[in-house]
């Protein structure tokens, strides 16, 4: 439960040593730059906008190149090739690699130009099929489309609306010397062909267009038969000259891996170069700043001095990123905290504790000892078979692990093994008549006694909420803020100790428990003296900032009033209930679906095909429902009795890769 340390590192090294002392830091990876300390009218940047955009223009077109292999060469990716990760790959075959950069830029290029050809080429089709479908209504025509008609006469072709009726063409028609004749027809248009005297074809043409008359957008030459035969032959030789240069993407295959690392080097090389141009230089020297972690401020710099020539120191660091630093398990959790805000200076790192009241929440929310198997198992599996699986996907399977634990321990205290599918299966298909369960609760069962869950999840959210307030009592004392701790936690305590003695003894508590807690006359009276000197000291102190006497009695008040979200903050965790509820629930319904049909074969049949999908729809389902509710507790009722977040994330200037992952330099 800590954040790491930081330390700022100033760095004056010789001009000539740039490159070398960027790369060093680039492939160390844990130095995030700051170049605000050495901005300088007298000092001099140098312009690296255009090398950089080279090295990203090549990256680009190596990654569209890789792209281009996927699909044309059929590369087959293995399953789960996400949950892979980068290939790792050794500093020699990286470097071996990069020798032939020139080489693979060229290849590159006449991969991308293969490509542009059949994109080419896949829009000549495009049109053509246009072409086709156009010609289409103008097959059964004797003569050619572009036949013009004789010396006295015009011929020309077109299409109506197909609501105009050949009655009306004929009328649009009458009294001009012009007749016509109908084509074909579909269930949009009316194709025509029409011959007129060419003094009349003006006058006709202009009839037929009120009637909606257009000409074909498409000019074709010759009998329409053979103008389909020419457009289909066209387009298979465009079909072939797609397939003959696939054929020759596909003799570029065994370069794809290169083609990978050449785009990570420059994609490597255009984040250097950004730097680069940032850096402050004088004539023979170049300045620069940056956070290190301690832990590693001291090696860094004796690295710096003895193999760079550089003049390099550290100092407290103001205003450092946040890098959190936890063990194991609570790491897991870092990006549940991360997703909320990282702490801001003078805030505690709350991960591991967050992470033992997340696993717990989680588990009674999902409550099923065999949904909690199946997780385990599945997040277990993928952790041993995909080891090189990048650190944030990780982080985030092993805390679905460990909930997936949490979720078979409150399945097993509860008694739920996919619902009731012990009973049902052991009642329908064996006959078993005993109403005792085949497998009893060690603890309870909800469904029969959803009050008692009720009041186990307040108290559970009790605790977690009075943690939360017990964190910021002992961050006050940390920072040595004695009024803070007394006035705006030990005074929280107070009331609400106060309020929950005199309810835990009311009929209230009662009528849901079954039983009061006996506190006697003097029990009450230390129970109401608790709650008023709590209240007292809020309404007087809440508003201390405050000079002027009234509006530190109001504020006061409007602390005490804060009351309120307590109790909505306790209410909260009736989610508990319900979601722990909902998952038994729906799985005993899915257990009494798929055993409606009796024992016989048709019986087996349809309860294992019920049994498998719904229980993956009801995991699924409450899975999501559990993961959402468990963060909302965390952020909204324990965050925020003590946290606020706003911290800066740590970034170092590293090798940011896309496809592979190098190893670090021994």
């Amino acid at each position: 439960m800590a954040v790491t340390e930081m330390k700022r590192i100033n760095i004056c090294a010789p001009k000539t040593s740039r490159k070398q002392i960027l790369e060093f830091l680039q492939s160390h990876g844990m130095t995030e730059l700051d170049f605000s300390p050495f901005e300088d009218e007298l000092l001099a940047k140098t312009d690296t906008a255009g090398n950089k955009a080279v090295f990203e223009r090549n990256a680009a077109n190596a990654d569209l190149a890789v792209a281009t292999l996927d699909e044309y060469a059929e590369i087959k990716k293995p399953a789960f090739a996400s949950l892979m990760g980068k290939k790792l790959i050794s500093r020699k075959e990286y470097e071996k690699i990069i020798a032939q950069s020139s080489i693979l830029v060229n290849e590159c290029a006449a991969v991308n130009s293969l490509k542009n050809e059949i994109t080419s080429c896949k829009g000549k089709i495009l049109k053509l099929e246009s072409d086709i479908e156009a010609l289409s209504p103008w097959l059964l025509l004797d003569i050619p489309l572009n036949f013009k008609g004789t010396k006295s006469t015009a011929v020309f072709f077109g299409s109506l609306p197909q609501t105009v009726a050949e009655t009306d063409i004929a009328m649009a028609l009458a009294d001009l010397k012009a007749d016509f004749r109908v084509v074909s027809k579909d269930k949009n248009s009316v194709y025509i062909g029409v011959i007129a005297q060419k003094s009349a074809v003006t006058e006709a043409e202009e009839a037929l267009r009120r009637l909606g008359f257009a000409r074909p957008p498409q000019n074709f030459k010759g009998m329409p038969t053979e103008c389909k035969t020419e457009l289909e032959n066209e387009k298979e030789a465009l079909q072939n000259e797609i397939a003959s240069k696939a054929a020759e993407i596909a003799t570029y295959s065994e370069r794809r891996n290169a083609f990978c690392i050449l785009s990570d080097y420059y994609r490597i090389r255009a984040e250097k170069y950004g730097v680069l141009g940032n850096i402050s230089q004088s004539e023979k020297a170049f300045f620069l700043s940056g956070y290190v972690p301690s832990d590693m401020a001291d090696s860094l710099c004796r690295t710096l001095t003895e193999e760079y020539g550089a003049a390099a120191e550290t100092e407290t660091a103001e205003d450092a990123p946040v890098l959190l630093k936890n063990k194991n398990m609570p790491s897991s959790f870092e990006g549940v905290l991360e997703s909320f805000g990282l702490p801001k200076k003078g805030e505690i790192d709350p991960t591991a504790i967050m992470s033992v009241f997340y696993v717990f929440l989680f588990g009674l929310m999902l409550s099923d000892a065999a949904y909690g198997a199946v997780i385990t198992l599945a997040c277990f599996f993928m952790l041993r078979k995909f080891k090189g699986m990048e650190d944030s996907m990780k982080k985030s399977i092993r805390m679905f692990m460990y909930c997936g634990i949490s979720t078979f321990v409150w399945g097993v205290l509860f008694g739920g093994y996919f619902g009731d599918a012990p009973d049902v299966i052991s009642r329908v298909f064996f006959g078993r008549t005993a109403e005792k369960a085949v497998i009893p609760a060690l603890w309870f069962v909800p469904i029969n006694n959803p009050m008692k869950l009720l009041l186990y999840s307040m108290l559970f959210g009790l605790i977690h909420l009075f943690t939360g307030l017990g964190i910021k009592g002992y961050m006050a004392l940390k920072e040595k803020d004695y009024k803070a701790f007394f006035f705006d936690v030990v005074s929280w305590f107070m009331l609400i100790i106060g309020l929950l003695l005199l309810l835990l003894k009311s009929s209230i508590y009662e009528s849901l428990s079954g039983a009061a807690l006996p506190l006697g006359e003097a029990g009450t009276k230390v129970a109401e003296a608790l709650a008023a000197a709590g209240a007292l000291i809020i309404l007087l102190t809440g508003g201390r900032p405050s000079k002027n006497i009234g509006k530190r009695l109001a504020k006061g008040a409007y602390s005490l009033y804060d009351i309120t979200s307590w109790l909505s903050d306790l209410l909260s965790y009736s989610r508990l209930l319900a979601l722990g509820l909902a998952t038994g629930v729906i799985a005993s319904v899915i257990n009494q679906m798929g055993s409606m049909a009796g024992k016989s074969a048709f019986g087996v049949i349809m309860f294992v095909a019920v049994f498998i999908f719904g229980h993956i729809f009801n995991l699924a389902i409450n899975l999501l429902g559990a993961y959402v509710h468990t963060n909302r507790l965390q952020y909204v009722e324990f965050f925020g009795k003590f946290y606020e977040g706003g911290g800066r994330k740590f970034n170092p200037f590293k090798e940011n890769t896309k496809y592979v992952k190098i190893e670090e330099k021994i």
